[in-house]
């Protein structure tokens, strides 16, 4: 089979106007589906059809019916492959607070209940139920992030592999292009079970007692330990974080009831070539006729987007971007990128703006250590924590050159900066980091940001900070005082916008008072807080449930009760929830969003 265009399957009559008298590979997902390169299952689903393969998607099944949708498009010749969607479905479904929302941005007219709680487990079961020799793979970021024990939020306790709760065949972790089609070639050429298990950035589990610690091999506490020891628990991390960085990292053994999961190291970092091969794909970037115009608000959101790169070097203690995407930073090439902007004008709706050139971390294009065989043995968490790097590249130059180039594009008015930045890569407490970085602030404020410039701080106290792994709060005062003189200079009146984080492990009552009285915030828009919710797979969900911080093994003080977590993200906005036009001090918003100056050239 040739590439082309047409729309994966997902129904019978749809699978029978293809002329198909089988499929090799059926996915589900928890997510409606969107043939867009921001959507895992769209990204999968596309790259199997590279190689030849029939793929058929059913999103959103019903789980609580007859199961008719896990029923009809049969038995597919090669295996299942299932993901929660672009979110944990627990995250999707409830707030700190453990309420259920009343919403999902991944479902047509944002309607919430089209997925179960702990998608993955659910429908493996399902399908282990219907289809018991066929197998089952799982992916995406539920299955990822919780592919060894983890601490589950909404049960408080602590969970096993994904692995052992849902039954599957096997778990593939990360960016799933290389070991989804090494796994699809093995299933179809019979490999032995030996020969699977030897594909790298793939999990599993395997009965029978695991080989004891040796070269290339480490070997963590069981989950039972983990169960019995809260340190157990936190030493297991600070390995499984470590490897996680690392460039070599080592495959990884747990133990778990009469057997143990093995997580194989993943590929190497993609490189440009691979990069532009997975975009260099057929999407139509359209949600599937099936939803006849509904309206999905993550597609809204991302629909005139474009990705630069994938990766994360900041390392922040309650984000899973590196556990997930890794640390080391793979970018497009220039000329994948322009060739999405142009065809965006092929897009209906699109009135040549752009809204996000970004990624993970939007001003981390292209940039990498500058020896490489520094970062080949490094064993760092994050390379601007708790200083930057001296071998890191933070040269914005080429990202600046690729903004011209896409804002030089025919059919393109304004291309906008909509992912987040790290300030900390061009600014210091003292000035900015080189020559790039006064040019880069200045455009990115007057080309690139579109009313407001939202950046996270996370909180204003030290001590917080370093529990978060993040920059001095003194990083921000420079950032605005240089924010304001580029606003000033160009005469515009672009506004400001902190984010923060209540709650989080470390943080006190008396230090969400002191962040909303802190002088240096008098003035800024101030309705952007969050508060902790401890996801899977990260350092600060660690010490959330142990109370210990696995970086050094020492204690850490976490508020666990509902109310006094609920308060600490109240005080945020003691004296602004009545009236949003004030900020914590009480004063006027300085934020004038005036019209915008006509782009400089």
């Amino acid at each position: 089979m040739t590439e082309n265009n047409y729309m994966f399957p997902t129904s019978v009559k749809e699978v029978q106007a293809l002329g198909w008298d089988y499929i090799d590979i059926i996915l589900f997902s928890g997510d409606a589906f969107i043939d867009h390169p921001s959507f895992g299952t769209a990204v999968i689903a596309r790259w199997l059809q590279k190689f030849g393969y029939r793929v058929a998607v059913v999103p959103q099944p019903n789980w609580r019916d007859d199961l008719r949708d896990f029923r009809k498009l049969g038995r597919p010749r090669l295996y299942f492959g299932l993901n929660a969607g672009a979110m944990d479905s627990m995250v999707n479904h409830y707030t700190a607070s453990k309420r259920l929302r009343h919403d999902d941005a991944y479902t047509p007219d944002g309607k919430a209940g089209a997925r179960p709680d702990y998608a993955v487990t659910v429908y493996t079961k399902i399908l282990k139920e219907l289809f018991p020799d066929v197998p089952v793979v799982i992916g995406g970021i539920e299955a990822s992030l919780r592919r060894l024990t983890h601490y589950d939020y909404w049960k408080d306790c602590l969970m096993p592999s994904v692995l052992v709760s849902s039954g599957a065949d096997y778990l593939c972790y990360g960016m799933g292009e290389r070991p989804m089609i090494e796994l699809t070639r093995g299933i179809e050429k019979g490999w032995s079970r030996h020969k699977m298990q030897q594909i790298p950035q793939i999990a599993f589990l395997v009965p029978g007692v695991p080989p004891e610690t040796g070269e290339g091999l480490l070997k963590l506490h069981s989950f039972e330990e983990c169960c019995k020891d809260k340190r157990a628990f936190a030493e297991n991390f600070h390995w499984i974080e470590t490897h996680a960085n690392m460039a070599h990292p080592d495959t990884i053994i747990e133990p778990v009831g009469d057997g143990y999961v093995q997580i194989n190291p993943p590929y190497p970092t993609a490189t440009q070539e691979e990069m532009d091969s997975f975009w260099d794909l057929p999407f139509t970037k359209l949600p599937h006729p099936r939803y006849k115009g509904k309206r999905i608000p993550a597609y809204d959101m991302i629909k005139f987007s474009v990705c630069t790169h994938r990766g994360c070097f900041g390392g922040c203690n309650f984000c899973t971007i590196a556990a997930h995407q890794g640390k080391f930073i793979s970018s497009r090439s220039e000329k994948s990128i322009l060739k999405e902007v142009r065809e965006l004008n092929n897009l209906p709706g699109f009135a040549g703006n752009i809204s996000d050139v970004g990624a993970p971390t939007a001003n981390m294009y292209g940039m990498h250590g500058k020896n490489p065989d520094l970062c080949d043995k490094c064993k760092r968490r994050s390379c601007l924590f708790p200083k930057r790097c001296p071998n890191l590249d933070c040269d914005h130059t080429r990202l600046m050159q690729l903004y011209k180039e896409i804002d030089a594009t025919k059919g393109i008015r304004h291309s906008y900066i909509g992912s987040g930045i790290r300030y900390d890569l061009f600014l210091t407490e003292d000035g900015f980091v080189d020559q790039s970085s006064k040019p880069y602030l200045k455009t990115l404020v007057l080309d690139h940001t579109s009313g407001r410039l939202k950046v996270a701080p996370e909180h204003t106290e030290d001590h917080v900070l370093q529990k978060m792994a993040k920059p001095s709060f003194k990083l921000f005062e420079r950032l605005r005082k240089e924010f304001d003189t580029v606003n000033r200079e160009a005469g515009t009146h672009v506004g400001l916008v902190p984010y923060f984080i209540s709650s989080h492990p470390g943080c006190t009552m008396k230090d969400m008072e002191r962040l909303a009285n802190h002088p240096a915030l008098k003035g800024i828009w101030m309705d952007q807080v969050q508060d902790f919710t401890p996801t899977p797979m990260t350092t600060s969900s660690v010490m959330f449930y142990s109370g210990i911080d696995p970086r050094d093994m020492t204690e850490v003080f976490t508020e666990h009760d509902m109310e006094k977590k609920q308060r600490q993200k109240s005080y945020f906005f003691k004296n602004s929830s009545k009236n949003p036009s004030k900020n914590l001090h009480g004063s006027k918003q300085s934020l004038n969003i005036a019209a915008r100056k006509p782009k400089r050239k």
